[in-house]
């Protein structure tokens, strides 16, 4: 009977095999100290990633409803090197009025930094955009470099900003290549508010997110302080691409070879995750990422790519109905994803489990403080929200805004990340001078909710 309300329950560990289990993951070969069986950790050497599932406690109430964080960490397996997917790109350059002089001589010379660190076996296409569209340059491999860069030369600036269109044409250039095997990416730089063409943010966004579908993503490269950085990050949100504020115009050339450079080390794109949840077990939200998909028994939703020494996390939270007490399998994670070292798709798995005890002081016995700080890098990005739309609406005055950043900051320095701090301070000291700091602080809640960093 016992047995038969187990499995109504969840999936249970087999009667017997829970220690067997917990000593297989808690020591190593020779009985050395290894994972947490919270920790459980799957992946071949061969593989560009690593995958973990960490609970935020051991254990769950059994004797009624519960709620648990699950954070999911994605590696990249630093030991492959040397090996990079090779790149379909396509620069999209604004070529509006306002572009005129130091900041489109700025992009024209940052355009020549790509073209000469792209090899034989990339493929590049130049788009230009004002009222009208242009493409420089159509998609063709990267073999005659000082005729490209004759093209990019002879770039002359325009009237008004029809990016949207200028997007799409990017787009239509990375598709004509059957680019089975190639890093898809668009690289859009513009420094205004979409003036011509088609202007309202949820038709570029719908726009974006069907690119992303055709394996398309899109970097939103902001300049100066007229563009409008919410449609931006939205770009790059919805599209699994990256942004970037670009205060002045000698810094283009050296953020376009830092996006480029990413893009190199790229091992792992397309990455899908999708969680199949046991009985008793339901999903309630999903951390920063943008439209996740909920049924009532899985969760599926994309995270962005993956560079080489890097690693990126997400956390999820789940609910419990009341368990019989034992040992379960809450959830199986499957992360799919295109692989630059093995030149394949690969799916990599790994279980949740979770002890259910009538004792709830074991609940809070078993915090996991890698979690808690997870959960805490997330607040801090949801104070930032909450501290700009104060700012907008003048219910915060500088000092109050400066205050809150503080504690923003502080946060991200005991959850150990570093160079978002580091940015807060950067738009602490420009509030101090009068300046405007919404185009940074929405660059580091969008680097917050990739969960990307430096494994």
């Amino acid at each position: 009977m016992i047995e038969d309300r187990t499995q109504q329950m969840g999936n249970p560990v087999a009667p017997g095999a829970t220690q067997q289990m917990n000593r297989t993951m808690l020591t190593g070969p020779g009985g050395t100290p290894g994972m947490d069986p919270m920790r459980t950790t799957m992946g071949a050497p061969m593989r560009a990633l690593e995958i973990e599932a960490v609970l935020g406690s051991r254990c769950a109430y059994a004797g009624g409803a519960s709620r648990e964080h699950l954070l999911v960490l994605l590696k990249s397996n630093s030991a492959n090197v040397g090996r990079r997917m090779p790149l379909n790109l396509c620069l999209v350059i604004d070529r509006s009025g306002s572009m005129e002089g130091e900041p489109l001589e700025y992009a024209k010379r940052a355009c020549g930094y790509v073209v000469d660190l792209l090899e034989p076996s990339d493929v590049l296409s130049i788009v230009t955009f004002e009222e009208q569209v242009d493409v420089v340059m159509p998609a063709r491999r990267v073999m005659n470099k000082a005729l490209v860069k004759e093209h990019i030369n002879r770039i002359q600036p325009g009237n008004t900003t029809n990016l949207y269109d200028g997007m799409v044409a990017g787009c239509m250039q990375i598709s004509s290549l059957n680019s089975n095997g190639y890093l898809n990416r668009v690289l859009l730089l513009t420094d205004g508010e979409p003036t011509a063409g088609i202007k309202d943010f949820n038709s570029i966004v719908q726009q974006v997110q069907e690119q992303k579908k055709r394996g398309i993503s899109i970097t939103a490269l902001g300049f100066g302080g007229e563009y409008n950085e919410e449609l931006m990050a939205g770009i790059a949100r919805r599209s699994g691409g990256n942004y970037y504020y670009i205060a002045q115009p000698a810094l283009i050339p050296e953020v376009f070879r830092r996006e480029l450079e990413t893009l190199m080390t790229i091992t792992a794109k397309n990455v899908n995750v999708r969680m199949t949840l046991s009985r008793g077990v339901q999903g309630r939200y999903v951390y920063g990422v943008p439209g996740p998909h909920f049924t009532q028994k899985t969760i599926e939703f994309q995270l962005p790519d993956i560079e080489r020494g890097s690693a990126v996390s997400n956390l999820s939270e789940l609910e419990f109905d009341r368990h019989v007490p034992g040992t379960y399998r809450v959830v199986k994670v499957d992360v799919s994803y295109d692989d630059a070292v093995s030149g394949r798709p690969e799916t990599i798995s790994v279980d949740a489990v979770l002890d259910f005890v009538n004792d709830s002081s074991q609940v809070e016995a078993g915090r996991n403080p890698v979690v808690q700080r997870e959960l805490e890098v997330h607040l801090a990005s949801r104070n930032l929200e909450k501290t700009m739309m104060g700012m907008r609406t003048q219910q915060l005055t500088a000092m109050g805004a400066m205050s809150e950043l503080n504690k923003t900051r502080t946060m991200l320095m005991q959850s150990g990340r570093s160079a978002e701090a580091h940015e807060v301070t950067m738009a602490m000291d420009t509030l101090q001078k009068g300046g405007e700091v919404e185009k940074t602080l929405i660059g580091t809640i969008y680097h917050l909710d990739q969960g990307k960093k430096k494994s």
